[in-house]
């Protein structure tokens, strides 16, 4: 397992897909030494990291209804319609704590995903680097014209599946020619050209770059799923994801939905566990 890598795509809500997959890694003590997250995939990577069982399903789901976390109240307070400080800072550090002593003392390396605004390229950030975890991970998740741009150090960010969706190349660029992929949409699908670009050259004004990302994005996330397809067909990765298109959007707040979803992750990786044991040995 020395060289084996655990890429998390995002997908908003649909995250919790994933989330369902870590919790069973977690229970059977199956951690990889290089994770790399976008978007939900790096909120899910965290606790994955600090060992904290249950606590993206929890945190997800128990505040999904309440407006400090989500809500057009909060678009109209700070330009975004998750409650930043409530999600970044409160539920952190005061309601569902987070473990930064298990995160940062943790021997494996964690790697989030943003998208650079001024140069429209991937910006990754390690945890090894003692990045500001909640800052980088807030950058990653934020997403095109429901959150804020994000001012971190010298960089302005936002959402990592902009620029790199799936980061395998990344992670194969590190060192782990093989990787275990999580993904939250089923096999076969592809992702359609953006069709508002008048609004998005209108709100993101000065950025071209990220305009340009932002259009492009669809041909590197269909370029890159025929990639991974192709490494799963010589063996060099190993694929999780849901058998069929979840009807779950971006920003789901039926908990029903997400309990069902989650629910489907968790049972999807313990039908297959033995066979990706097979897989890792």
């Amino acid at each position: 397992m020395e060289k084996i890598g655990l890429v998390l795509e995002g997908g908003g809500m649909r995250g919790l897909y994933t989330a369902g997959v870590l919790d069973f890694f977690m229970e059977k003590n199956l951690y990889f030494p290089y994770v790399i997250g976008v978007s939900m995939g790096a909120c899910n990577g965290t606790s994955y990291i600090s060992k904290q069982i249950g606590r993206n399903k929890d945190v997800t789901i128990g505040y999904i209804n309440d407006p400090r976390y989500i809500s057009y109240r909060n678009f109209l307070k700070c330009k975004s319609i998750f409650g930043l400080d409530f999600m970044y800072n409160e539920i952190p550090n005061k309601l569902n704590p987070f473990d930064f002593h298990s995160f940062s003392e943790a021997k494996e390396n964690f790697v989030v995903v943003a998208t650079d605004c001024k140069t429209g390229e991937p910006i990754y950030f390690y945890k090894d680097d003692n990045e500001d975890i909640l800052t980088v991970v807030k950058a990653s998740a934020s997403l095109p014209f429901i959150s804020p741009i994000v001012k971190y150090k010298d960089r302005l960010l936002l959402d990592g599946g902009i620029a790199d969706s799936i980061p395998v190349k990344k992670s194969m660029k590190d060192g782990f020619e093989r990787n275990i992929i999580v993904l939250t949409r089923p096999k076969g699908y592809r992702k359609e050209p953006f069709k508002h670009k008048r609004l998005l050259k209108r709100v993101y004004s000065g950025y071209d770059n990220l305009i340009e990302a932002i259009l492009d994005r669809y041909k590197h996330y269909n370029e890159t799923l025929d990639y991974i397809e192709k490494l799963e067909e010589e063996g060099k990765v190993f694929i999780i994801r849901p058998k069929v298109g979840l009807k779950v959007g971006r920003i789901e707040r039926n908990k029903e939905k997400l309990e069902n979803l989650y629910k489907i992750g968790y049972e999807d990786i313990e039908k297959r566990y033995e066979t990706l044991l097979d897989w890792v040995k």
